[in-house]
């Protein structure tokens, strides 16, 4: 059992959670977005028959911190991310509280916790009798990025490629999104396995795929400018869902293409 990659799914949202066996304690990669989801890893925990070690977030977006207060219930145990994410999470909670909170209603986690133990690009966490060692991946597919690894071909990838569902890119990093994605494709190892945040694992196809669906989406922005600024955003959601056809996480895509579009415009 120890070693074990355990992936639960969230059921109000499709984003992962993970827990890790080690020999002392299970350690839980990333939080969920809902008071409900929270309660499936919870309940996860408690099925091991093991304490909860520690919980690793890899980027600060809400559907992988905010249902930490549940997760996490009364176990003194600490919940560790780089500094950076640390500062975006406290940073922008207050906005997702604004923003996501309603979407959400009474299953948005009105009691939220943030990481009490922050880490250094390329530290080392010892857990449940398991190393993690982080690398800091800088904005990507939020304002920062960070892969957690046992070792170099077990990785948690948090939302640096999508398996299978669409993605946000509304925080305006595409380009550093797409640097960060071919600098892991020259480096990682052919056999590794990526524990990403949305879909099942996969390897480092996932990694061409997500280039492939951001470049396609960034394309299709420009296409469809004009229709865009009249409220119309038809046309990109046809040429993402004739890349990828399946209304998983459409809505991300969808919040996405008015920030793109102002992102790719010149200021003026």
């Amino acid at each position: 059992m120890t070693g074990q990659v355990e992936r639960i799914e969230g059921r109000v949202m499709p984003v992962n959670a993970f827990l890790v066996h080690g020999p002392d304690g299970v350690v839980v990669v990333d939080g969920m977005l809902t008071v409900t989801d929270a309660a499936l890893v919870r309940q996860a925990i408690d099925d091991t028959g093991y304490p909860l070690a520690g919980v690793v977030v890899t980027h600060p977006h809400p559907d992988h911190y905010a249902g930490l207060a549940h997760l996490v219930g009364a176990d003194d145990v600490p919940i560790v991310a780089t500094n950076a994410v640390d500062a975006i999470i406290r940073r922008d909670d207050q906005l997702k509280d604004e923003v996501v909170g309603p979407m959400m209603g009474d299953d948005w986690p009105t009691r939220r916790v943030f990481p009490d133990r922050t880490v250094n690009d390329g530290d080392d966490v010892r857990l449940g009798g398991i190393t993690l060692s982080v690398r800091e991946l800088g904005p990507g597919e939020s304002h920062v990025d960070s892969l957690w690894q046992i070792d170099e071909n077990t990785i948690f990838a948090g939302d640096v490629a999508y398996s299978g569902m669409h993605a946000y890119l509304a925080d305006g990093h595409w380009r550093d999104w797409l640097a960060n994605l071919d600098r892991l494709e020259a480096e990682l190892p052919d056999d590794v396995t990526l524990y990403v945040g949305h879909g099942p694992p996969g390897g480092k196809d996932l990694l061409a795929g997500q280039r492939r669906y951001i470049q396609t989406f960034v394309d299709a922005v420009e296409a469809h400018a004009e229709a865009i600024d009249h409220g119309d955003h038809s046309g990109v959601i046809e040429a993402m869902k004739r890349l990828l056809p399946t209304d998983s996480l459409l809505f991300l895509m969808d919040l996405s293409i008015e920030p793109t579009l102002a992102a790719l415009r010149p200021a003026r």
